[in-house]
């Protein structure tokens, strides 16, 4: 829930970014005052947003010690560092900038400040980075080994460390938040600025950002689809069930049919998709669960077998921490046993194969909300791109519309996103490591339910408080002339 929350503030905040750094260039290279006005707008509605996010943010670093305590012991060292990073390097890049963009019109030179702007929006962006390496570790966990002494995945190199931020999964997950993100702004500029022209007023503002708006969320939308593809490919390789939970593939094979909705199908497209070849092998359901051999001739283990060798992984851990004061020579072996198995010690705490199958109507359907949202922003984007362009704009009522509902489904959209990221690799925390139920704090129900309501009534006031600011500097409007 705080998640969801949070990321209802980010992607606004990521793409008004660009569209007010573009606008102000504008501004700095025509020297025309009618784009430092149309920046400075969308500048104030950036800040408005900005602030509320920061609050929800900082909450959800609190979480990890509060209802994840054990997750934090195990990973505190390797996922704490990202996160240092983020708030020592990013956080404090966008606050320092932040100040002199919002604050310094006169007290600055224009190029100093345009500077600003842009780093400004490049802190943004560079916090987003390490938080989705933090994340995507979690997806892919990469760079560290286990450490039975201390019970803890550590980094133990340098090496290591460029390991975990160089992620794959992390780098397309990063390229995909980032565009969705000025998906978001672009769609949320052109809804404004179309309710602008329903109103009469501000012509050339509205005419101006529809523009802009457009481009930067048509960019946007394309370079989604390239990250996209990288998304699948790489859940195919990392986490297989995810994939088969967003396709509702129970049974898989060789030219897997990509799945539109329920009875209607491409045959061979989720193949390409996932494995960027016709004949690529892609497992099902029931394939993860029972074992199989993957398209590079690796046997997979059925998941009965992972939870064997979990919970050998699991006893030899005990035996190893009982015997390494006492016994250093059976210590030893019990440490070559857990050595051997742990890979796949997060597999006995698990108690049936089954608990590995996410909840896959919620995965499905999450899916296909995300792809056909993401086709309605880029067809409305499109359409009134090309409008701006040929100022065509005037009467356009139904394109007025379209665009204003296209701004709250544009949040669907990312929401619907995150859902299958985060729901699609339940039941794991870390993939193939710790389980939700290992990983959490031992709290009463009474204690997260408490905490869960009283979050979401300070979260759910945070918006509308939010909501009714920014509708007030909406209706205020630009300070520019009126046409």
């Amino acid at each position: 829930m705080t998640a969801a929350y949070h990321w209802l503030f980010v992607p606004l905040t990521l793409g008004l970014a660009l569209v007010m750094a573009l606008m102000e260039t504008l501004y700095v290279t025509t020297k025309d005052e009618f784009w430092k006005r149309t920046a400075q707008f969308w500048i104030k509605i950036f800040a408005i947003n900005f602030a509320v996010g920061i609050a929800t943010g900082i909450i959800l670093e609190f979480e990890f010690g509060t209802n994840w305590s054990n997750y934090s012991w195990m990973v505190g060292d390797m996922f704490g560092a990202p996160l240092a990073i983020e708030g020592i390097l990013a956080f404090f890049m966008e606050a320092t900038f932040f100040a002199v963009m919002f604050f310094g019109w006169d007290k600055v030179s224009k190029r100093f400040h345009l500077a600003s702007t842009w780093l400004t929006g490049i802190g943004a962006s560079i916090s987003a980075y390490w938080i989705l390496v933090a994340n995507g570790w979690m997806q892919n966990p990469v760079g560290t080994t286990f450490n039975p002494d201390t019970v803890r995945s550590e980094m133990a190199s340098a090496q290591a460390f460029w390991e975990v931020i160089s992620n794959p999964v992390a780098v397309s997950k990063f390229c995909h938040a980032i565009t969705s993100g000025w998906v978001t702004g672009g769609v949320f500029v052109v809804g404004i600025s179309c309710w602008y022209l329903m109103r009469g007023r501000h012509r050339r503002f509205a005419r101006a950002s529809i523009l802009m708006g457009s481009i930067v969320g048509i960019v946007g939308s394309f370079a989604v689809m390239l990250s996209g593809d990288s998304s699948g490919v790489h859940a195919a390789e990392f986490q297989p069930m995810k994939l088969a939970a967003a396709e509702g593939l129970e049974d898989g094979g060789r030219r897997a049919a990509f799945t539109i909705v329920p009875g209607v199908k491409i045959p061979g497209m989720l193949s390409i998709l996932a494995t960027h070849d016709l004949d690529g092998y892609v497992p099902g359901i029931n394939d993860i669960l029972n074992g199989y051999t993957d398209n590079e001739g690796n046997v997979i283990p059925s998941v009965a077998e992972k939870m064997q060798m979990g919970r050998t992984a699991l006893d030899a851990l005990a035996r190893y921490r009982e015997l390494r004061d006492i016994d250093p020579e059976a210590a030893a072996q019990a440490r070559a046993v857990l050595d051997a198995n742990v890979q796949y010690m997060g597999y006995g705490h698990l108690e049936k194969p089954e608990d590995v199958i996410p909840p896959v109507g919620v995965v499905f359907w999450a899916f296909r909300l995300m792809v056909g949202l993401g086709m309605l922003m880029l067809l409305v984007l499109l359409v009134a791109g090309w409008l701006a362009w040929k100022d065509r704009l005037d009467g356009k009522k139904w394109l007025y519309i379209v665009t204003l509902v296209c701004i709250p489904l544009v949040y669907i959209c990312g929401q619907s996103g995150w859902v299958v990221a985060e729901v699609g690799r339940q039941p794991w925390t870390i993939q193939g490591l710790l389980p939700v139920n290992v990983a959490i704090s031992s709290l009463s129900a009474a204690a997260v339910k408490t905490t869960f309501f009283l979050f979401l009534a300070i979260f759910t006031l945070f918006l509308a408080i939010e909501i009714r600011i920014m509708v007030g500097a909406i209706k205020k409007g630009p300070e520019i002339p009126e046409d």
